[in-house]
């Protein structure tokens, strides 16, 4: 069960991303509310040209932020 104790998917980027853009992850999060209604590379790309995000970076926060809204 060592496996499963490993952060997988979007979420092992957060630390990375924290320690690079210097906010935390529900900084983003947060900002990704306010363009809710946008697709999933419409938002990506918000983040890159608004924010300065690399692609792979907003991409996890992207499918980690609609994830976690399909669930609630």
């Amino acid at each position: 069960m060592s496996e499963d104790a490993k952060v997988k998917g979007p979420a092992s980027y957060f630390p990375s991303i924290e320690k690079k853009y210097g906010q935390p992850i529900t900084h983003w999060l947060e900002l990704l509310q306010t363009v809710s209604g946008k697709k999933h590379m419409e938002m990506v790309a918000w983040l890159k040209t608004e924010h300065g995000l690399g692609h792979g970076h907003a991409n996890a926060l992207v499918a980690h932020f609609l994830a976690a809204g399909k669930n609630t």
